[in-house]
């Protein structure tokens, strides 16, 4: 598959998770006192950091053969972080709100989850293919051997 569309879908799919996740917790909040003047929420900001360390940072790092590495590991770490809190975020919800069963799969994260994994594959797949594609000899080697 192509390097190109790979990474184009990781930056769709960490985008769209990263503003879905702000669209559920602004960090921009009316003040109580005036409703018309916004506030900064530090709180609600740290929920937002890590889609913004999946769009920048990871996607950064899945520019190079020499940092994908550490792309594919900030990237799994950021889904295994974010499907537990997820997770508690929701099952919190479920027993504080006594939703039926009925409803669980469609009131709790479990849609955003499965964003977050789609996340994590899709940047599996464009490891395999930075990492498994056949790299160019350094030019340094192909100059030594030319001259003797």
């Amino acid at each position: 598959m192509n390097r190109r569309v790979l990474l184009a879908a990781l930056l769709l799919l960490s985008l769209s998770g990263m503003l879905l996740h702000y669209r559920i917790h602004s960090f921009m909040v009316p003040d109580r006192d005036m409703p018309s003047v916004t506030r900064f929420d530090g709180t609600k900001f740290l929920s937002f950091l890590f889609p913004l360390i999946d769009v920048v940072v990871v996607t950064g790092l899945f520019l190079s053969r020499k940092t994908a590495t550490y792309a594919y590991l900030l990237n799994g770490l950021i889904v295994i972080y974010g499907t537990v809190l997820m997770t508690h975020y929701s099952m919190a919800e479920i027993v504080a709100r006594s939703i039926p069963p009925s409803e669980w799969v469609l009131k709790s994260t479990l849609p955003d989850i499965a964003i977050n994994w789609a996340d994590f594959f899709v940047g599996k797949a464009l490891y395999d293919e930075i990492m498994h594609a056949p790299h160019p000899e350094p030019l340094a080697r192909e100059s030594a051997g030319a001259g003797g």
